[in-house]
């Protein structure tokens, strides 16, 4: 692979703005196999893949044991005001990391950047192209240069064969205004077990990668924007049709994250869900033909109530719509006339439903979409 100039206009402009203290030129140096060929190393060991436990933020700690050699990757780098994400990779005796994947520069995915890389010595550093101005932006770039780390912005349809582990990148192919729908995403394939990264992507994103017609088949899917409604659309999920989800949230969180309608979403299609903010730390260990799911607490996620399914705002019926809070006879016709729904959020385009009465709906854990 060559140089790739938007990564060195990048990091150039960036460090001019945002240090003050150098014009070093960050020469990006490439040694890994852009997946020209169609062969794929098959697993000779394991691949332990860590959702931390980092509260509301995220990131993900992948170990590959192959033939005596460990490669270690990092996806996004927890909230930028804890230390948290140093302390658990001091905690797995890592000594280096190959690759630190940031997904987009929100303070809660490329946080304690600088301090890895203070910390460990680090190969390279991948990221989506998308500048920012806030401190823990200007500080990762400062340490990418003091510490002379590759830099390298992937690009939709590369593949990257990391020994037995093979990344495609899926997004985005072109950035817009909305950081969240800019994520790196990406579908990782370890022996016939996968794995399926989107960061913060919402709706947006999600529908550019379906209409792109590219795999994105996952037996293990993080769900995006720590189990959002904005994303997570039932079409996404579908097409993914994984075997468990995964999310990353704070205990608590004033975002309501996870959306107990994509919990709901979740527990109708019968998809096994763990989340940090309730299983604490989640490891999953595969050999790249089975995969065991290890949690270092026991947790419980909401349900609707007892007895009760989600009911589908798209689908059920103007009587079964009269189980939702708030709703009557009224409401239940004009939900009825402005079917389909993409998510409960959008029954605030039913006059009568106001913010208010969308957050108890919500809390209440019966209206859902897909379900």
């Amino acid at each position: 692979m060559g140089k790739n100039i938007v990564a060195y206009l990048t990091l150039v402009i960036g460090l001019l703005i945002f240090s003050g203290c150098s014009n070093d030129i960050i020469e990006p140096v490439f040694n890994l196999d852009n997946g020209d060929s169609n062969e794929v190393s098959q697993p000779n060991g394991t691949m332990k893949v860590h959702y931390i436990d980092v509260g509301q933020a995220d990131a993900t700690l992948l170990q590959l044991i192959d033939q005596n050699e460990t490669i270690n990757l990092l996806i996004d780098t927890g909230d930028w005001n804890a230390s948290d994400v140093v302390t658990y990779l001091h905690s797995q005796q890592i000594k280096d990391i190959d690759i630190i994947a940031v997904t987009h520069p929100h303070a809660d995915h490329i946080g304690q950047l600088d301090k890895i890389i203070e910390e460990f010595p680090v190969t390279e550093v991948w990221m989506n192209g998308e500048t920012a101005t806030s401190q823990a932006f200007a500080k990762s770039l400062e340490a990418i240069e003091k510490h002379d780390v590759d830099y390298y912005e992937p690009e939709v349809g590369e593949v990257f064969d990391i020994g037995p582990l093979e990344i495609t990148i899926l997004h985005p192919d072109s950035l817009s205004a909305n950081t969240n729908n800019n994520s790196l995403a990406m579908r990782l394939q370890y022996g016939e077990v996968s794995f399926l990264f989107t960061g913060d992507a919402e709706q947006q994103a999600e529908n550019a990668i379906l209409s792109s017609g590219a795999n994105i088949k996952a037996k293990i899917l993080h769900l995006g924007h720590h189990g959002s409604n904005t994303s997570n659309t039932p079409e996404f999920v579908q097409a993914v049709n994984p075997e468990i989800a995964i999310y990353s949230a704070g205990v608590d969180n004033s975002y309501g994250h996870p959306d107990v309608e994509i919990i709901n979403q979740m527990t109708s299609n019968n998809i096994p869900l763990y989340g940090t903010d309730t299983h604490g730390t989640i490891i999953v260990e595969t050999d790249g033909k089975t995969y065991t799911v290890m949690t270092n607490k026991q947790g419980t996620l909401p349900r609707p109530p007892a007895g009760q399914a989600c009911l589908d705002i798209n689908t059920v019926s103007e009587t079964e719509l009269q189980e939702i809070t708030h709703i009557g006879p009224a409401l239940a016709n004009a939900l009825i006339k402005l079917r389909p729904y993409r998510s409960v959020d959008e029954l605030t385009n039913i006059k009568g439903i106001g913010p208010a009465r969308l957050h108890d709906i919500k809390s209440q854990g019966l209206a859902c979409v897909g379900g």
